[in-house]
């Protein structure tokens, strides 16, 4: 008996059938320091489990934690925090839909002394492992300054200008330091999976010439730039161009009610067009820096950078 043979038909496909066409450009995630709710505002600090809450609730995707608004985090060289609490942070943010995304600390390795250099490298490594306990793939890092403007308003009211320590005439010294303290976390970072960021920040980091110095002189994949829009006071867009292309992480400050410091008319499309032509794909995480009750100044805030990178 000779076998049936089944003819198949190969139907044409309709648009209706047809998967959607992928989107031309995935946007940034859209993520919140919790630095916005407190900035360092006397009597005004808020836990980390609530700012979670609180950034969820407003529609955020991600948070970034400061490490010095942590519970027991003082004194600054020993954050061993209870790893119970550190899980109950995860379990938060699982449970509200947001990551954690990344751990901002203050360190420095603007030190003559090295025992100076090595508690700073120590507290470093330490935050690395904190932030590797909470899941957070990126950390901030400082460079560090010299520290003989010791008021933090006069030195905003310097621009983040300060003079040097007594013997110093140039910064050679100061690279070396910084550069060699960094060298000195990159294989605590690759073994925890921890993504460094040097910040355009006070000290060596104020120029986009120094802190690229330090970036290409390391010259690890586990070192990058995280844009802090507001730190490069004056002409920041092209000082932005020239730090973007190392960029890893991004830090956009608005100052609704007037900037604690000083305020910056920010053009966020701008800054958008710059990290687009980069290719960043990373988080915008928001620090608001205002007088404004952060109840109103951070929903305003989150429209704008979505409007600008979304």
């Amino acid at each position: 008996m000779a076998a049936a043979t089944a003819a198949f038909t190969t139907l044409p496909t309709t648009a209706a059938d047809a998967p959607p066409a992928p989107e031309s450009a995935r946007h940034n995630r859209i993520a919140i320091s919790t630095y916005s709710f407190w900035r360092f505002l006397d009597d005004s600090k808020v836990k980390i489990e609530d700012c979670i809450h609180h950034s969820a609730a407003m529609g955020f995707d991600a948070v970034e934690i400061l490490h010095r608004q942590m519970d027991g985090a003082a004194p600054r060289d020993n954050p061993d925090l209870d790893n119970a609490y550190l899980q109950s942070l995860k379990r938060i943010a699982i449970t509200e839909g947001v990551d954690l995304c990344g751990l901002s600390i203050h360190q420095g390795f603007v030190y003559p002394d090295a025992e100076a250099r090595k508690r700073n490298v120590d507290h470093t490594i330490k935050c690395i492992n904190l932030a590797y306990k909470l899941g957070i793939p990126t950390m901030r890092l400082n460079t560090g300054r010299w520290n003989t403007t010791k008021d933090f308003d006069q030195l905003m009211k310097d621009r983040g200008v300060e003079p040097r320590l007594p013997g110093y005439n140039d910064d050679e010294e100061a690279f070396k330091w910084c550069i060699d303290s960094i060298q000195q976390c990159l294989k605590p970072a690759q073994e925890c999976g921890v993504l460094l960021a040097l910040e355009n920040h006070w000290g060596l980091g104020r120029t986009a010439a120094g802190l690229l110095r330090i970036v290409n002189s390391v010259n690890s994949p586990w070192l990058g730039v995280p844009i802090a829009t507001g730190t490069f006071i004056e002409d920041p867009y092209d000082k932005l161009e020239k730090i973007a292309p190392k960029t890893v992480y991004v830090q956009a400050k608005t100052y609704y009610g007037g900037g604690l410091w000083y305020s910056l008319d920010l053009d966020y499309p701008r800054i958008a067009k710059i990290l687009r032509n980069q290719n960043y794909k990373g988080y915008i995480a928001l620090e608001f820096e205002g007088h404004e009750d952060w109840h109103t100044a951070i929903p305003k805030s989150l429209a704008v950078l979505k409007k600008a990178f979304t």
